[in-house]
């Protein structure tokens, strides 16, 4: 049983909700959050990247801007930028990109339930990056980056949305990258125990996106029982704050690789070495996206190939089956040396959203080859994208994804919903 229970949200006061979203903090390095505050001061990077508060001299995990970060909230809230709901309420927040739209419920998910594995993973988490969000969460004794969190659909929920859907929001923006954000408000007591009875019933939901605001989130908590031993469970500080969606509207993007040399292998020794795990065709289509599971495109010396996975290496495993997994374990070690991705300098990750022809400049750039956007690639990869249904699988299966395995888009914004922990 998963316990998603409403909370009195602060929110942005009327008016300022388009000032205010951002996009979540890890989305910007400190130079491109730093110019984003300077353009627009009342952007929530201003408390969720408070760095950008000091110059450079100032490590960003120093303790002054957390500091920073509590002072620049509460002086919001006190200036009235910020208003909090009288009542525990869901609320439901839509996000529409392309003319497709998702539509969340903004709730607080139980800490004991991603302890007991009804709120289930997908990733592993690195303490480093944990720390950060810890300390964040813990000076501010609030959770202002909302955890996505996806269920299996639901008719009864799908009712209730499409209900409230058709009063006037609370909130209706577009942001600067086109996107349509709206809000609606549900308080009623009927139908906020109704959607509390739904999420009951339910075994399982599962991350989509942010593993590490979600572990922080759990840690702070499980910080503040050891603080307080008398508590009762019903403590703002063993919730989270989440957006829940049901599968069937999410969109997950490909997430494409570049490599920065063919690991000492000629184009021709290369090719052949790949052929013996991949069909290998020239591109009708150029840039080649794939249109199936078991295909992938390659971008080399100015030319689309179509692989097309051999049934020798194809798997029912939950993880084994992916097609991250299968270019990686068979194209990427074996032939490229990639052999862990997430530290390894020769390879780097293109969201979706990119689209293709970044992957080709990629490759035709002169530059110098390193990681980062910034540098020259051998060869690029297209990938078709990993399911939802797969995502669950590997996380009913008690398995990991390999790193940077999906790409959703829209990214929720932060600052459009708080949560106090008291």
């Amino acid at each position: 049983m998963a316990e998603i229970r409403p909370f009195s949200a602060y929110r942005p006061a009327p008016g300022m909700e388009s000032r205010i979203a951002a996009l979540p903090y890890d989305v910007y390095n400190r130079q491109e959050a730093t110019e984003e505050v300077k353009r627009n001061p009342e952007s929530f990077l201003a408390i969720d990247r408070a760095e950008t508060g000091f110059g450079p001299e100032v490590d960003t995990c120093a303790g002054e801007v957390y500091e920073r970060a509590a002072k620049v909230l509460y002086d919001w809230i006190a200036e009235g930028k910020f208003i909090k709901e009288e009542r525990p309420c869901y609320y439901l927040y839509e996000l529409t990109m392309d003319g497709r739209s998702q539509t969340g419920i903004v709730a607080c998910a139980a800490i004991d339930d991603y302890c007991n594995n009804v709120i289930k993973k997908h990733e592993n988490t690195r303490a480093d990056k944990e720390q950060d969000r810890i300390r964040h969460v813990d000076v501010c004794n609030m959770q202002t980056g909302p955890i996505f969190l996806a269920y299996r659909s639901n008719d009864a929920l799908r009712g209730i949305v499409e209900k409230e859907k058709g009063k006037a929001p609370v909130s209706d923006f577009i942001s600067e990258d086109g996107i349509r954000h709206r809000v609606w408000v549900i308080g009623e007591a009927d139908t906020v125990a109704h959607i509390h009875g739904q999420f009951a019933g339910m075994n399982a939901v599962y991350i989509a996106d942010g593993h590490h605001r979600c572990a922080s989130a759990v840690k702070v908590g499980l910080k503040r029982r050891e603080t307080h031993p008398d508590y009762t469970g019903e403590e703002e500080f063993n919730y989270f704050l989440s957006v829940l969606f049901p599968d069937e509207e999410l969109l997950i993007m490909d997430y494409n690789r570049v490599v920065c040399d063919l690991n000492g292998n000629s184009k021709e020794e290369f090719m052949e070495k790949i052929a013996e795990n991949f069909q290998v065709e020239e591109a009708v289509q150029a840039p080649y996206h794939p249109e199936g599971k078991g295909r992938f495109g390659m971008f080399l010396d100015g030319t689309w190939y179509r692989l097309t996975a051999r049934t020798h290496i194809l798997s029912e495993d939950a993880v084994d089956g992916l097609d991250v997994s299968l270019l990686q374990n068979y194209l990427l070690n074996p032939v490229l040396g990639i052999k862990d991705p997430k530290t390894d300098k020769r390879i780097d990750f293109v969201g979706g959203i990119r689209g293709l022809e970044e992957l080709e400049r990629r490759v035709r750039m002169e530059q110098e080859c390193f990681k980062g956007q910034g540098s020259s690639m051998a060869v690029a990869f297209s990938l078709y994208p990993t399911s939802i249904g797969e995502l669950f699988a590997v996380a009913d299966a008690g398995k990991l994804m390999p790193p940077k395995s999906t790409w959703f888009e829209p990214k929720l914004r932060s600052g459009l919903f708080l949560h106090t922990l008291e």
